[in-house]
């Protein structure tokens, strides 16, 4: 290999250190030689991290990934040595010093170009988030100007090579924002060439074929946008067997109508202007949602193909079927039921044209997913929003029949443990299949088609073997290669743990491994022989990794979640690298872990086939002590509560509105952070179970101040999204290690937080007693944040009991507290409710003074639910004034603003509201019209109590115009709900308004 002397372009002055390329080093006087090999690994290894401490465990296990020599750490020293006097030498300003446990590298701050690029990156966000668009391009263009070739090109080693990947991945994301920022600047003619020339190089980027539509569709060239489409969906399907995802698949749809908000320019990073017309068009309907929740089909996947015919043609059914298709895949662990369920509904994808919905129900698990928490999913993922959904099971499995009824979807239902759990789950229509699998064969479930699956054959086996280590090497060793899956038993999970360890070790032959899972076996003989062969290969493989491997392989166990990101590795191993797939990678090359999905950082999310955790876990017990254990574990859930924590902050412009505890956050690096939280309240989303679960594993391990704090931290989430499952659940679970553990102030902090719970579910004596208990603790506590927030929530239900006197006492309190604490946004909730108040008293200029206080505040921090609160607040003071128009204006702007966040009950609400607006000014056919499509809105996300409410006040509105008869069939069916649902005082509006359209027809007769 050559030295690393290569000669670079000009880059910024104070660049001394190149690794994006090849690496090299600048001195004063030219480039210094870096000798190959060892000092290569480290100094790029030292860049990478430069101003951190790098272990010396870290650079043993990237020289020397298999056993170090004895003189290992001599020779790292000798390295680190030769570094320094090589800088000397050349006059470079960079120190290498010696920092327990390991080295940390000292130079400029632009001195490493990875860390320039970096930064310039950044401050391209802050100059979007400015509105200053084109020299956020710049900026970023800039950045990637900083790229020679591959990023540490030539290195010799696989961990770097890896990271040097995931660097690549940055500047291409820095590439598809600058593009993103100059299609919103109208730069659309002259880039079509350039995104042309990156989709032929990166043909699987979706976020380029997307952007190279939209820029041939503003050139006017939408044939030749709509071909761009055509071929990706092509690629995708012949490389990945899979569909373009859900926005490119949207953005065709927009083509293809014509949709004029395609040729909007509005800079990237910003929402539409809010100035829309009067009752702007809606956008695509809520309950349209087409879900493609599959895990990605296994590449290498080996079955009888009569047995999967069998399976697909009981799920399609023939002309006539009047059933639903439903397939059971049974057998023991490890022979492959779930790989079977996914490869069947891949290849079933295009019948089932409405989408694909996939759990895992957790059957073999301690704790296995509710019927009840699964339909509640299910249901999100059709468009129902939290709020709306029911709580009893019953009620939820008819909404979910409902919605599927004229649907063609299919549904995958992983790990069951019995039919009771899985059967509110299956569609009550024959358009609709259901793949179920199950270590139980589930006999009780009528019209099942049912796939037991055995071991493979030699002939399968073999041909899975050939898959994953070649065929050739299979071909050299036909004898060895047979005594090896008959040494399996044919079991699919060991045969690819076997083989994965062979193909990581191309210079072992097949007899050697042979020969190495016989002697494995013979150490365990005690065991059945199913569990003897996976156990024999998982030791096999587990022997053979580092030492660093093992120990994370162990400590990854402790991690409970469905499928969990790499970050938590660099937690567990408290590892602050930043790209931490790296550490779980060669985890993933041996097939003890699994990559399931890539998240938009570019980062892995993993899981363990529970066989495998089982075996991790056992490994844990025998190799790390119960302190061990819990430092590691107190990591993991720390840096979930420190991503909470961030996420909370930036929904809200700061860390307001929340108590804080004194549990230990561990923190990820801020530049990874950045990218995960790009969308705040959709990462709590996605998280939501992982986060759910860390709840659950702090109280297990007695860290209840971690516990609470994490807990009332996720209500930005339960708020938003309407989980009021997993908000009562995880409350409730904090509120017993708190309590087991005398912790005064988290209990308080739970009770509050369950009294806001009580009062979103319109629960008030509930929300009043837990409000009332809290607020006796924090009194005695002198806690004043606590007291804050509870006076701000007792006020509202005193204004909801009609005590407005009371409410405004405890609302100029709740005030005082938050300003004492300086909790503006606290402060700026509690004007926008108390504003109410005073417009119903019939006070709107102090209303308006203080919903225009609240506005400043909710605006300079950034909150953008605040502020859409309280506009729609400002905009019924102004219905109220007689202001019209200004109430149109003021409320057409946050209908805008709700649907831009996918908001739709406030969408639902806006609508009544502009139809109120529409009715006193006079103007009946659009008063109609918005009430009709509020009627709508309420009626796709079946919000039955919601849409009786529009009835009601669309019936008025007839009745006024001499419509009665269906004012009056609206009367009934709005009175027939509220009876229902035990809504009195409304049931009572309705009919003394059917007795009013009584009165009128006898006087007109």
């Amino acid at each position: 290999m050559p030295d690393s002397t290569i000669a670079s372009p000009v880059l910024p002055t104070g660049v001394v250190f190149r690794i994006l390329g090849p690496l090299q080093v600048d001195g004063p006087d030219g480039p210094v030689r870096v000798p190959p090999g060892r000092q290569e690994i480290i100094l790029a290894c030292l860049l990478i991290e430069a101003g951190r401490v790098v272990g010396t465990d870290r650079l043993l296990d990237l020289i020397w990934p298999e056993e170090p020599p004895d003189t290992a750490r001599t020779q790292i020293q000798i390295c680190i040595s030769r570094l320094r006097k090589s800088f000397t030498e050349a006059r470079v300003a960079a120190t290498v010093v010696s920092r327990a446990p390991g080295y940390l590298l000292r130079t400029g701050e632009d001195a490493v170009d990875l860390h320039l690029f970096h930064r310039q990156v950044a401050a391209s966000r802050v100059l979007v988030k400015e509105g200053r668009a084109a020299e956020a391009a710049e900026s970023l263009r800039g950045a990637v100007s900083l790229w020679r070739g591959p990023c540490l090109d030539g290195i010799p080693s696989d961990v770097l090579r890896v990271w040097g990947q995931r660097l690549d991945e940055d500047r291409l994301t820095a590439v598809e924002t600058y593009l993103e920022l100059e299609l919103s600047l109208g730069r659309c003619h002259e880039m079509v060439g350039e995104v042309r020339r990156l989709v032929d190089e990166y043909p699987l980027r979706e976020r380029l074929r997307g952007q190279l539509m939209l820029a041939l569709y503003r050139s006017g060239r939408q044939a030749e946008a709509l071909d761009v489409y055509r071929a990706g969906r092509r690629l995708l399907a012949d490389e990945l067997g899979l569909a373009p995802g859900e926005e490119l698949r949207q953005l065709e749809n927009a083509i293809l109508a014509g949709d004029p908000a395609l040729l909007s320019a509005a800079p990237a990073g910003y929402p539409p202007e809010r100035a829309a017309p009067p009752m702007a068009a809606p956008p695509p309907a809520y309950g349209d949602e087409k879900p493609h929740q599959l895990p990605a089909d296994t590449a290498d996947f080996v079955a009888d193909e009569a047995v999967l015919r069998t399976a697909e043609a009981a799920l399609l059914g023939g002309d006539g079927q009047r059933a639903l298709g439903l397939v059971v895949i049974a057998g023991k662990p490890g022979i492959g039921k779930s790989a079977m369920a996914t490869h069947i509904a891949h290849r079933l994808g295009e019948r089932f044209p409405d989408g694909q919905l996939y759990g895992d129900l957790r059957g073999a698990g301690p704790e296995p997913v509710s019927a009840k928490d699964m339909l509640g999913r299910f249901l999100r993922a059709l468009g129902i929003p939290g709020p709306v959904i029911p709580d009893d099971t019953d009620e939820r499995a008819e909404m979910y029949r409902t919605l599927l009824a004229a649907r063609r979807m299919l549904v995958v239902l992983d790990d069951a443990a019995s039919e009771r759990q899985i059967a509110p789950l299956l569609p009550g229509s024959s358009s609709c299949a259901v793949v179920v699998t199950s270590r139980s064969r589930l006999a009780a479930l009528p019209g099942a088609q049912r796939v037991e699956l055995d071991v493979f054959d030699e002939e399968q086996s073999l041909d899975l073997l050939g898959r994953v280590v070649g065929a050739g090497r299979v071909a050299r060793e036909p004898e060895a290669a047979a005594a090896l899956v008959r040494t399996v038993g044919g079991l699919p999970l060991a045969l690819r743990i076997v083989a994965a360890r062979l193909a990581a070790r191309p210079h072992w032959t097949l007899a050697s491994m042979v020969h190495r899972l016989a002697n494995e076996r013979h150490r365990l003989d005690e065991l059945a022989h199913g569990e003897m062969t996976i156990r024999a290969s998982l030791s096999l493989t587990h022997d053979g990794l580092s030492r660093t491997d093992r120990r994370l392989l162990r400590l990854f166990s402790l991690a409970e979640g469905p499928a969990v990101p790499g970050w938590v590795a660099g937690a567990l191993l408290d590892d602050h690298r930043p790209f931490p797939s790296d550490l779980v990678e060669p985890l993933v090359d041996v097939q003890m872990l699994d990559a399931v999905a890539v998240e938009r950082t570019g980062e892995f999310r993993y899981r363990f086939h529970e066989v495998i955790r089982l075996f991790a876990r056992e490994q844990l017990t025998l190799h790390d002590s119960p302190a061990v254990q819990l430092a590691a574990t107190e990591r993991m859930l720390g840096g979930w509560l420190a991503l909470a924590e961030q996420a909370h902050a930036r929904i809200y412009g700061g860390d307001y509105t929340v108590l804080r505890g004194s549990g230990r956050r561990w923190q990820l690096p801020a530049g990874y952070v950045d990218d995960l939280l790009t969308d705040p309240i959709e990462w709590l989303d996605t998280e939501h179970a992982n986060l759910c679960l860390a709840v659950e594993q702090a109280a297990q391990a007695g860290l209840d101040e971690l516990c609470w704090d994490l807990a009332t931290t996720l209500v930005t989430l339960f708020e938003a999204r309407g989980y009021f499952d997993l908000w009562e659940r995880t409350h409730q679970r904090a509120l017993e290690a708190t309590r087991e553990a005398g912790n005064r102030r988290g209990v308080a902090a739970v009770l509050a937080s369950l009294g806001t719970m009580h009062l979103s579910r319109q629960h008030p004596e509930e929300a009043r007693r837990a409000l009332t208990a809290s607020l006796e603790i924090f009194d005695e506590l002198g806690e004043v944040h606590g007291l804050a927030l509870c006076r701000r929530d007792l006020a509202l239900l005193d204004r909801q009991a009609g005590e407005d006197d009371r409410a405004l006492v405890r609302y100029e309190q709740a005030a005082r507290d938050f300003d004492r604490v300086g909790d503006v946004v606290g402060r700026a909730t509690v004007l926008t409710q108390s504003a109410h108040i005073w417009m119903r008293r019939g006070h709107s200029a102090v209303a308006q003074a203080q919903l225009e206080e609240a506005l400043d505040v909710f605006r300079s921090v950034g909150y953008a639910q605040g502020e859409a609160r309280a506009l729609r607040r400002a905009g019924q003071v102004q219905l109220q004034m007689g202001e019209h128009a200004e109430a149109e204006r003021t409320l057409t702007g946050v209908l805008d603003m709700v649907r831009h966040g996918r908001d739709i009950i406030g969408e639902g609400h806006l609508l009544r509201n502009l139809g109120e607006v529409h009715a006193a000014a006079g103007r009946h056919a659009q008063a109609r019209d918005a009430f009709e499509r509020a009627l709508t809105v309420r009626e796709q996300i079946m919000d039955h109590g919601g849409a009786a409410l529009v009835r009601l006040d669309l019936a008025r509105l007839l009745a006024r115009v001499g419509e009665p008869v269906p004012a009056r069939e609206l009367l009934d069916q709005a009175a027939e709900t509220f009876r229902a649902r035990g809504m009195w005082h409304e049931t009572r509006e309705a009919e003394v308004l059917a007795d009013e359209l009584v009165a009128l027809g006898s006087a007109a007769s």
